[in-house]
């Protein structure tokens, strides 16, 4: 009875392994220790002896009893390996004749015991004190004998060979316990794992199930629509109609949403890769769309680069799904102003490109906390404010999946608030060289409330079959391809087809697959093998409402000619006929007729979008010129007087600045734009590329911003700040040389290494006239200061490690301690990048920098010199008089 209620409760599927194996390894301790206690008896150990060994036994049982009881297991498994290790092991060790007895044994059942039933740190702090007690117990035993008690020569095998049966037993019951408990466990998760598959076939049974249940209607409603919108109706009719068929396709496109996560949870999701055009798809997602934000008073944009090449190898209804939600999810979220989509094409090597898709929008925008939560299905960021938006939360989830299924990547840009936008980036083989520009994508919108219907072919002598359960199905392919003016006879079962391919050879059979008695590919067997039968070579189509590429390449394997799913627009039946019918049939009409009359207001002058723009602040002391040359955007930092807070370069100039010093005691500070000067920035330039490189002034100097352009960073997932090391002209050599590498297509990941590297081959020093103004900036103290300008000291500032120290002295005359500078300077330039050198300085007149000029045309040569006036809050801290000849090295 006992050891059944013990068995069983080892295989309590509640308890875990630890506490099974506890269980187990404590009733198999008991029972030796029992063993031992009567053998002990036989063999007449001593009274004291035998009462210890009772008693612990006694005491062990009933703690065992509470522990399983009370289920304290994981406690008491620490309390019995403290006694195992430090009393019971001694003892028995010094009590059993030491070596010459069954002690050592038990050691190893100790470790045994330690290693299945603690856990982690626990384990190892046991394990350890195991070896330390052991080493003790040896080593105490060696030097004093006396103290453990002695067997004799017949009591010592005998001892050591029942501890050793015991063990040996305790090991083997031990193993047979864990293999059979992992047997179970592996037939449970057997178990558990049919039973998940069978959940999800169940689940997947569902969901199609549910998809072409309710295509069905939605065909009849998509069809019937499309007719009234070919009829000559009133214009409001003809709005309405339009609307209808937007709201149609929204539905439809939440059904494939449901439908492909059943597919992606259960990984049976698999890309339909086929060439298509970009132009054509994005007139079927825009086309969807646009009336949604019309009716939010939005606008919306649409920027195509012209020069794209229009073919792609891809799977076009995955993209199309990335947009729609993606495009969808910015309306839900935009209350005022745009949404626009931007494509671009990126070339690559072997015939591929990398496929840009931009989403930008003028919404509420996402904080950054929630941004990692953006594409987790089912969860909505900030659930509260926008509860009253609607939405199943999976759309961003799924494109999610999807894009890392196409080897893209997709990342999110946003200021709270403000507006967010999505970058999309998927790698495609380009099929189709032909500019997409050259189409007139704006003469292929599907946008227009009312669409003109344009007749592709007429073929009055083709007979088609139209074989479909559903009455409502039927008639809408008829009215459909009536314009074509083609014979075409309906049927609703498949019994019925087969009678009527007996009678008349038909040129194509549109054929449902889901129909009661015979389903669609048994019907095509049949129709193939038909004794008697006139079709048998004729071209049969699957029109379903089985979506999925599965069941596309279901329907070619079972030999099917073409598939269509449903609901099918009159567009995609038409031109699936035509290319099913005989070319001697078909009579095509007039290709060059006008499709649309409507302006299409969605269409925007092009914009390409680079991939990478580098920015700057003012303080890198760059010529505006190059400014302009190489788009380079600037944060202005700030300078702060008694009288206010001003922009650096724009509302003050270093000029005034100086002029503003000089009157008194009049004193100013830098300080570097806030965090959200710098998101507002940001925002702005991701406006006008994929990738922003920030050069930022060295986080060493004193407000330096660095640190606060790398925070306002952290919301984009495109926006790299690069801390340069240096400051004023020497910064802005790193800004040019990061804007040659973008224009040479290099990438954000090629040019920041490149960057690295450069940081210690860049020269920033200036020699100062006087210290006043490194003591008013409190870069030095008015002591030495005043010390130094007695004895006419001109000190050299050279950077190191980040920070602007004093490097040198000149004595004597300005102008000779500017000569001694510009030939130690030139002295260093043996091994000067030649590409540019830059003079920057502050309040030097005319006079002095034609010194300058001169003195360097004959010393050195450079392809560009430049002569800067240093910005505002770099001559704060300087002074007039202050120049640097700023240069990198090769």
């Amino acid at each position: 009875m006992i050891f059944r209620r013990v068995k069983n409760r080892i295989m309590d599927s509640d308890l875990g392994l630890h506490d099974k194996l506890f269980i187990l390894l404590s009733g198999v301790a008991l029972l030796a220790l029992v063993i031992i206690f009567f053998v002990g008896v036989l063999i007449g150990e001593s009274y004291t002896d035998l009462v210890m060994l009772g008693g612990a036994i006694l005491i062990a049982g009933l703690l065992s009893m509470f522990a399983i009881i009370k289920r304290k297991i994981g406690i008491m498994a620490g309390v019995f390996s403290f006694v195992i290790v430090f009393f019971l092991l001694p003892v028995t060790f010094f009590t059993g004749g030491a070596i010459f007895g069954g002690g050592p044994l038990w050691f190893v059942f100790a470790i045994l015991f330690i290693s299945l039933t603690l856990r982690r740190k626990v384990k190892l702090l046991f394990l350890h004190a195991l070896i330390f007690v052991s080493a003790a117990c040896y080593g105490f035993a060696y030097h004093y004998p006396t103290y453990v008690t002695q067997h004799d020569y017949t009591m010592a095998y005998l001892d050591s060979f029942i501890s050793l049966l015991l063990i040996m037993s305790s090991i083997s019951i031990m193993i047979t316990f864990v293999t059979k408990l992992y047997t179970l466990e592996n037939e449970k998760a057997e178990a558990r794992q049919k039973e998940i598959e069978e959940l999800n076939a169940s689940q997947n049974h569902f969901f199609s199930s549910m998809s072409h249940e309710i295509r069905t209607p939605i065909n009849t409603i998509i069809g019937l629509n499309e007719m009234i919108l070919r009829e000559d109706v009133s214009a409001e009719v003809a709005e309405d109609a339009a609307n209808i068929q937007s709201a149609s396709k929204m539905l439809l496109h939440l059904i494939n949403d449901i439908l492909d996560m059943s597919k992606l949870e259960s990984g049976q999701m698999q890309l339909n890769m086929d060439s298509y055009n970009i132009g054509d798809m994005l007139s079927d997602v825009v086309g969807m769309l646009w009336i949604r934000a019309r009716d939010k008073g939005l606008e919306f944009h649409v920027d195509l680069a012209p020069d794209m090449p229009s073919g792609y190898l891809g799977d076009e209804v995955r993209i199309k799904q990335i947009l729609i939600n993606v495009i969808n999810n910015s309306i839900k979220y935009t209350k005022t102003g745009s949404v626009t989509l931007s494509i671009q094409c990126a070339r690559q090597d072997d015939g591929m490109a990398n496929v840009i898709f931009t989403v930008a929008d003028t919404g509420i925008g996402i904080k950054k906390e929630n941004i990692p939560y953006l594409f987790t299905a089912f969860k909505r960021v900030e659930e509260e404010r926008n509860k009253y938006i609607e939405g199943t939360g999976l759309g961003l989830s799924i494109v999610k999946q999807f894009v890392d299924m196409m080897g893209g990547k997709i990342t999110v840009n946003s200021v709270y608030t403000k507006g967010s936008t999505f970058i999309i980036e998927i790698p495609q083989k380009v099929v189709d060289e032909e500019s997409v520009g050259e189409f007139g994508l704006e003469n292929r919108a599907a946008m227009q409330t009312r669409e003109t219907y344009h007749r592709s072919f007429e073929a009055p002598s083709a007979k088609v079959l139209v074989v479909d359960d559903n009455a409502s199905n039927l008639m809408v392919v008829k009215k459909l391809l009536r314009d074509t003016l083609v014979k075409i006879d309906t049927v609703e079962s498949g019994a019925e087809a087969l009678e009527k391919t007996l009678e008349k050879e038909y040129n194509v059979i549109f054929m449902d697959h889901m129909m009661p008695e015979m389903d669609g590919i048994e019907c095509l067997k049949k129709i193939r093998s038909q004794a008697g039968g006139r079709c048998k070579q004729s071209k049969i189509v699957a029109l379903t409402a089985n979506a999925g590429s599965d069941n596309q390449q279901l329907y070619v394997r079972e030999g099917f000619d073409g598939y269509l799913l449903k609901p099918v627009s009159g567009e995609a039946i038409e031109h699936e006929l035509y290319r099913q019918l005989p070319r001697d049939v078909v009579i095509v009409s007039d290709e060059d007729v006008a499709i649309l009359e409507e302006s299409t207001a969605w269409m925007q002058t092009h914009n390409k979008k680079v991939d990478v723009v580098i920015t700057t602040e003012s303080v890198a002391d760059i010529p505006k010129a190059l400014l302009k040359k190489h788009n380079i955007a600037v944060i202005p930092h700030l300078v702060e007087t008694e009288d206010g807070l001003f922009e650096d370069g724009f509302e003050i100039e270093s000029h005034g600045l100086i002029s503003y010093m000089n009157k008194g005691d009049n004193v100013a500070w830098t300080k570097a734009p806030s965090i959200e000067a710098h998101e507002a920035f940001f925002a702005e330039q991701l406006a006008k590329a994929n990738n922003v490189i920030h050069i930022s002034l060295s986080s060493k100097v004193n407000n330096s911003g660095c640190d606060v352009a790398m925070e306002a960073a952290g919301i984009f997932e495109n926006v790299t700040v690069f801390d340069t090391g240096h400051l004023s002209s020497g910064q802005g050599i790193m800004v040019l040389e990061a804007c040659r590498m973008a224009e040479e297509g290099m990438s954000v990941d090629e040019i920041i290494p490149r960057l690295e590297k450069l940081r210690s081959k860049i020269h920033s020093n200036f020699i100062v006239e006087n210290m006043d103004y490194l003591a008013k900036s409190g870069q030095m103290g008015e002591y030495v200061s005043s010390i130094a300008n007695a004895f006419n000291v001109h000190p050299v500032m050279i950077l190191r490690a980040g920070k602007m120290v004093v490097g040198g002295f000149y004595f004597g005359s300005r102008e000779r301690a500017w000569r001694k500078y510009i030939n130690r300077m030139i002295g260093k330039m043996g091994s000067a990048n030649k590409r540019y050198l830059f003079v920057t300085y502050v309040g030097l007149t005319q006079k002095d920098i034609a010194e300058i000029k001169e003195i360097l045309a004959n010393r050195v040569h450079f392809d560009n010199v430049y002569f800067q006036k240093a910005s505002p809050a770099i001559a704060v801290n300087s002074g007039p008089g202050t120049f640097g000849l700023l240069y990198m090295d090769e």
